[in-house]
């Protein structure tokens, strides 16, 4: 099998045979794919739903369910006959033919941590009693894998910052693949915004910096370089190792002008920015638009605090609104600028909610749902694949599969595969282990 270094032995070895006789674009597209990975040109946006969203509420609704479990609100037609989505996403009703539902998908497990670890990492790793990140994300994979576009772009972008369940980059992270891999905090000082968030956005910190900015790097560099007399040998972690390389990109990145332009939000228009929405939530999936356009391989758009146990539908009658518009804005940009076939659109949070309603918390007892993983819903939209369809189903109260049940490492596998890269490539661990990239699974079928 091959390893995430890039070719194997033998494909190197046929590599170099044929360069003596000249390698032609049809062997190399071969060698490539012998090396398991193959760059499809393809971006992904990541919608991190942080906290668990309820599907019930959103892509799964259960209106002929008794009342205790189907929720304050029913459900709408879309655009496709025979999907309907909670009438609460008016808008996404509109793009359901480019979409696709997931609605199977489950891993078991109601610990915030662990949920979260196995989705981003299609792995069971992490848990409330030890937190450390044990696997690479998707995100990191696919920026190890698959080279950047751009040399002064990051390749993995977290808008307004890459976080889960509080942690920073959290399971958003590189693990043992190296903090080279982990995701560009855009703004680590203005993050985890709700969707009410009334403050004025910040820029992100490093724009406000570029004036003046060549004269300070060339100081800095020359410190570094008298600096640079301490013998490297000595450090065993490879900590210097990433120094040097998130130095080198901060460099390309504060003076390349493809990042100025990427991350201006100036740069839009306001009929754009008013279809996105002008809070956080659609201003930063707005910037994953310019993002991927620009370059960028994958970006992961912070939306959080959906761990709605008590006062549901007060919480979700805030939030619901400014997804559904961000989706909706996100959507038919990428169709009017005809992208959706290169980007792959991703929506999901950790698990489920409970199908069956509680009677809150004892500090509000207005009825919410709980944790649940059992059963939950995740979108794919774009990216080249099947879409219009409805994958897997819930029984009719919503509490377990009944046809086609997903895992994590599925959904993970069908990524990679959009973006052409073998799930079952492995990377070797702190013991030197080889790990495939997620745990089972692989690409889901009808989508391709």
């Amino acid at each position: 099998m091959p390893n995430c270094q890039g070719f194997t032995r033998r494909t190197a070895l046929k590599a170099g045979a044929l360069s003596a006789f000249g390698l032609s674009t049809g062997d190399l597209l071969r060698l490539k794919a012998e090396s398991g990975v193959v760059d499809t040109g393809k971006s992904v946006i990541l919608i991190w739903l942080d906290g668990g969203p309820s599907h019930l509420e959103t892509y799964d609704p259960k209106p002929g369910a008794p009342s205790e479990y189907r929720g304050p609100w029913g459900d709408r037609p879309t655009n496709v006959p025979g999907i309907r989505f909670s009438e609460m996403l008016p808008l996404h009703a509109k793009h359901a033919d480019a979409m696709c539902v997931l609605r199977s998908v489950n891993h078991a497990t109601g610990d915030h941590f662990a949920a979260a670890h196995w989705m981003l990492t299609g792995r069971f790793g992490s848990t409330t009693v030890d937190k450390v990140q044990k696997y690479p994300s998707v995100g990191s994979c696919v920026s190890k894998l698959v080279p950047a576009k751009v040399p002064d772009l990051p390749n993995y972008v977290g808008l307004p910052a890459a976080e889960s369940v509080f942690l920073y980059p959290g399971y958003q992270g590189a693990a043992y693949l190296g903090g080279a891999y982990d995701p560009f905090q855009v703004n680590l000082q203005q993050k985890y915004l709700a969707a009410n968030h009334k403050p004025e956005i910040q820029k992100p910190p490093f724009l406000n910096s570029i004036t003046g900015i060549g004269d300070r790097m060339n100081e800095r560099s020359s410190l570094l370089k008298q600096l640079d007399g301490i013998d490297r040998r000595i450090d065993q972690t490879g900590a210097m190792g990433t120094m040097d390389h998130h130095h080198q990109a901060a460099l390309q990145i504060l003076l390349g002008s493809s990042a100025r332009h990427a991350f201006d939000m100036d740069l839009e228009d306001a009929k754009t920015r008013d279809r996105y929405g002008r809070g956080p939530w659609g201003h930063y999936t707005l910037m994953a638009r310019r993002l991927v356009e620009s370059g960028v391989r994958f970006v992961t758009v912070d939306m959080p605090h959906w761990d709605n146990h008590a006062s549901i539908k007060s919480a979700l009658e805030a939030r619901l609104p400014v997804l559904d518009q961000a989706i909706d804005g996100l959507m038919q940009d990428l169709k009017d600028r005809n992208l959706l076939d290169d980007v792959l659109v991703v929506v999901m949070g950790e698990f489920g909610r409970t199908p069956k309603i509680n009677k809150g918390l004892p500090n509000d007892p207005t009825p919410g749902r709980d944790h649940w993983g059992q059963a939950m819903s995740v979108i794919l939209a774009g990216g080249g694949l099947k879409m219009g369809q409805v994958i897997g189903a819930t029984n009719e109260r919503g509490e377990y599969p009944v046809e086609r049940a997903l895992s994590p490492a599925d959904v993970l596998a069908t990524i990679y595969h959009v973006v052409g890269i073998d799930h079952r490539l492995s990377f070797p661990d702190h013991g030197g282990r080889p790990v495939p990239l997620v745990d089972g699974g692989s690409p889901i079928a009808e989508l391709i």
